[in-house]
């Protein structure tokens, strides 16, 4: 058997295998709804089928050279979907899921006989998560109010219609010529990204978890909203200071997986030097979570945490214009007074915001402007200020108890980052 023969195979058997996937969800979705033994429309066989249904159309129409064939086959999948979904919606209420599924598992078969075996393995992979995903999905979509609706309209109009319109190229002699406004908005874009996928999964989820999961998936939208809300509720809920002060530590924590996370995305190169110390803190930060873990009550009862949807077109601005000054900031420190002026201005910065340091460093390093490990640097002082901040915010703000139970993560977190600023 030639090696043709053998890759037709191979995508083939991708096709297969994406189909029973796909099939086998939908059975086991169908029978834990329904208590008999029913038959399902199309299940852990009939998907496979349509599968390779596509995939055998497609090679129809590449061999007749017209896409006939595949046209044809559609209508009749189609037809017999719909009839089917006409037969059964006569016996009970059914919506069209498993019938758009069925279309989306066809042309996933058509895709893996056309070479596109990646996209193919992210569509089935991805459809078969969201029909998993039907309660959580349900759960969402009554939660969400308008002010939801028009947060992610304009999460959507910055990301698709602002972006794509920016200029790519700087403006300005040394050190504005850095500011690239595609560049910016971008950041603007990834930060407001990552915050409103912390809200959707505090939504998804639900917010009656425990105040720990709160501050676990609060983080991934702001550590220090999080300090402040826990910190207020504090002096409201009484015996819960342990578990408050988990979920403060675990914002704090979840701080370092954001900078690890973005500055994969802005410029991986730099993650070789970051990594390491990063994780570092961000283990140390963890195993004082485990011990507040270990040390409340058996009784602490879940607290609900009402979140607002993070994404506001004030502070997004806000927040592009405060990357913009301290990524001029930090070349111009850089240009005028070497390394220490990148220190200088990481420990200003990172009062105010750990993302917009860490996002203006990795640019800094890909146009070679700093170092990697001034820019690693750099990036933990201003992880120790913003925490050193978020200390004062629980000291003014929170009971004693958990000020107590705060301040010695705050000095492992603080004590941690400084330490391994100094060895690199």
């Amino acid at each position: 058997m030639d090696s043709g023969t053998l890759q037709l195979f191979y995508r083939f058997g991708v096709a297969l295998v994406l189909g029973l996937f796909m099939g086998l969800q939908r059975e086991y979705a169908y029978h834990e709804r329904v208590d008999e033994d029913g038959e399902l429309m199309a299940g852990a066989r009939t998907f496979p089928i349509i599968a390779m249904l596509g995939a055998v159309s497609a090679l129809a129409g590449d061999e007749a050279g017209s896409p006939w064939p595949l046209v044809v086959t559609v209508f009749a999948v189609s037809l017999l979907l719909a009839v089917g979904h006409f037969w059964e919606s006569r016996e009970r209420e059914m919506g069209l899921t498993t019938e758009m599924a069925a279309l989306v598992v066809f042309f996933t078969g058509a895709l893996c006989y056309w070479e596109y075996l990646r996209l193919a393995a992210a569509l089935g992979v991805g459809t078969a998560v969201l029909l998993s995903l039907k309660v959580q999905t349900h759960t969402f979509a009554r939660r969400i109010d308008q002010e939801d609706v028009y947060a992610t309209l304009k999460f959507a109009v910055i990301t698709v219609i602002v972006l794509p319109l920016l200029p790519t190229e700087g403006y300005g002699s040394p050190p504005f010529d850095v500011l690239v406004p595609y560049n910016v908005w971008l950041m603007v874009v990834l930060i407001s990204g990552i915050s409103f996928l912390g809200y959707v999964l505090i939504q998804v989820v639900g917010p009656r978890r425990g105040v720990g999961l709160t501050g676990l998936l609060g983080g991934l939208a702001s550590s220090t909203a999080v300090t402040l809300s826990v910190a207020e509720r504090s002096r409201d809920s009484k015996g819960l200071d342990q578990a408050f002060a988990m979920a403060v530590m675990l914002a704090w924590a979840i701080m370092f997986v954001r900078v690890i996370v973005e500055v994969a995305v802005v410029h991986p190169p730099l993650l070789l030097t970051v990594w390491l110390p990063v994780t570092g803190v961000f283990v140390a930060s963890l195993i004082y979570c485990g011990y507040l873990y270990r040390v409340q009550p058996s009784d602490a009862q879940e607290e609900p945490q009402t979140v607002r949807n993070p994404f506001r077109l004030v502070p997004a601005i806000t927040f592009g214009v405060l990357y913009a000054v301290i990524l001029v900031a930090s070349n111009a420190a850089q240009s005028y007074f070497g390394d220490a002026g990148v220190y200088l201005s990481s420990v200003v910065a990172g009062l105010a915001d750990v993302d917009a340091i860490t996002l203006s460093m990795a640019r800094l390093h890909e146009s070679g402007d700093v170092s990697a490990i001034t820019a690693t640097r750099a990036i933990l002082i201003a992880a120790a200020a913003n925490t050193v901040l978020k200390g004062g915010i629980v000291a003014v703000t929170g009971t004693r108890a958990l000020r107590r139970a705060v301040l010695p993560g705050l000095a492992i977190i603080v004590g941690t980052s400084l330490a391994v600023a100094l060895l690199l």
